[in-house]
C-alpha cells in the first residue's frame, strides 16, 4: 500500500505543506477551523506523520517505539516496560521509556513528542483524573499507533488491561467465606476506569452474598503514598474502635503500604486487628512490613501483549480493528490477611 506522503494531505486539504506540518506539530499558528479539517483529512486518507528522523544513514532502519508510564518508582508500571521491552526488542525494536510522573501536562509533552519524532507508536498509561483527553484524540486523528493500559472514556482506542471487576470480587469473597462482615474499600482516583471497575466488583460481591452493601464502605482516600497515608489517619481517627471494619481492599499496593504505615502509627495490628488486601502483587509486596496479601497482575504479559498490538499497527498497511484485551489475574494469600472468629 502507497505510504500518503505530507505533500499529498497538503493538496487534499487546499492548504500548504507548512500549515500540515503545522498541525502535525500541534502549533498554535493555524486557526482551529484549519486545523480540525486538516485532520480529518489526514485520518481519511490513513495518513501516519513520517517524523523528522528518517534521513538518517542507514536509511531509516532504526526501529523504536516508547511507552509513557506514570510513575517510576512505582514496580507496576516498570514491570509492564519490562515485558514491552522483551516483545519489542524481540521484533527488532527499540523501547524508549518516559514517566510522566502523574502529571497531565507531561504526559502531553511525550505524547507529542513521540508522535512528531519518528517514534513509531506508544503505549501510554494515562492520567485521567481531572484531565482532558485533546492529545489522545489528536493520536487518533493521524493514524498515530497507540495503546492505551486503562479505558479512556470518548477515546476508542486499543486497551489492554485486567478484569478489575472480577478481581476484586474474588478478594472480597474470600473476605467474606473467612467471616468478615465489616470490609471497607479504599478507592483510587475519581475519574479512574480502574477505581470504577474496582468499585462496581466490591458492590458484585456483596450482591452475591447474605451481607447487605451500603456506599459508605467506599472510602476515596487516593493511590500516592502521602495522600493515602493522610486520609487513612484521618477515616480511623474520626471512627470510634467499634465501628473500625475488619478488613480493608485496598486500590493498589503503593496504597496499601500507605494504609499499613498509618495503622501501624494509630497502633493498629495487621492482620489481628484489621485484615489489608492489595492489588497489582508489585515485586516487593511480599517484603511489606507484613506480607501482603494482594491480586496478582500479570505485569510482564500486560506489557507483552501491548507491545504485540502496537507492532502490529505499526506494521499493518491498512488500519486494523480496535482490541480490548483483558487478562485475569490471581489471588495470592500472605500474612496482612487472617480469619475471624465467627460470633454465634
Amino acid at each position: 500500500m502507497k505510504r500518503i506522503t505530507i505533500v499529498e494531505v497538503a493538496k487534499r486539504a487546499g492548504v500548504s505543506k507548512g500549515t500540515v506540518s503545522a498541525v502535525i506539530n500541534a502549533r498554535r499558528t493555524v486557526k482551529p477551523s484549519t486545523r480540525d479539517y486538516v485532520l480529518e483529512v489526514m485520518k481519511e486518507l490513513h495518513f501516519r506523520p513520517k517524523g523528522v528522523a528518517r534521513n538518517l544513514k542507514n536509511g531509516g532502519q532504526d526501529k523504536s517505539i516508547g511507552i509513557i508510564i506514570k510513575d517510576l518508582n512505582y514496580p507496576f508500571y516498570t514491570t509492564i516496560a519490562t515485558g514491552v521491552k522483551e516483545y519489542a526488542n524481540s521484533k527488532g525494536y527499540a523501547v524508549i521509556v518516559a514517566s510522566s510522573e502523574n502529571d497531565h501536562e507531561c504526559e502531553k509533552t511525550f505524547t507529542h513528542l513521540f508522535s512528531s519524532k519518528d517514534i513509531k507508536g506508544a503505549i501510554i498509561a494515562p492520567i485521567v483524573e481531572g484531565a482532558e483527553i485533546d492529545h489522545l484524540f489528536r493520536l487518533k486523528m493521524i493514524n498515530y499507533p497507540f495503546v492505551l493500559l486503562e479505558d479512556v472514556k470518548g477515546i476508542q482506542a486499543n486497551v489492554v488491561a485486567i478484569d478489575n471487576s472480577r478481581a476484586i470480587k474474588k478478594a472480597v469473597k474470600y473476605l467474606i467465606d473467612s467471616g468478615h462482615t465489616k470490609i471497607v474499600h479504599f478507592a483510587g482516583p475519581p475519574a479512574s476506569s480502574h477505581t470504577h471497575e474496582r468499585i462496581e466488583g466490591f458492590r458484585h460481591a456483596f450482591s452475591e452474598s447474605t451481607l447487605a452493601f451500603n456506599k459508605d464502605m467506599i472510602v476515596s482516600v487516593g493511590s500516592r503514598h502521602e495522600e493515602s497515608y493522610g486520609n487513612t489517619l484521618k477515616f480511623f481517627r474520626q471512627k470510634r474502635r467499634k465501628d473500625y471494619p475488619t478488613a480493608i481492599v485496598c486500590f493498589n499496593d503503593q496504597q496499601a503500604l500507605a494504609v499499613m504505615t498509618a495503622l501501624r502509627e494509630l497502633g493498629i495490628r495487621i492482620p489481628d486487628d484489621i485484615s489489608i488486601v492489595g492489588n497489582d502483587d508489585i515485586s516487593y509486596a511480599k517484603i511489606y512490613p507484613v506480607p501482603l496479601t494482594t491480586i496478582r497482575a500479570p505485569q510482564i504479559e500486560i506489557g507483552m501483549r501491548a507491545a504485540e498490538i502496537l507492532i502490529q499497527n505499526i506494521e499493518s498497511p491498512t488500519m486494523l480493528t480496535v482490541e480490548r484485551v483483558v487478562l485475569e489475574t490471581e489471588f495470592v494469600i500472605r500474612e496482612s490477611s487472617k480469619a475471624v472468629k465467627l460470633r454465634r
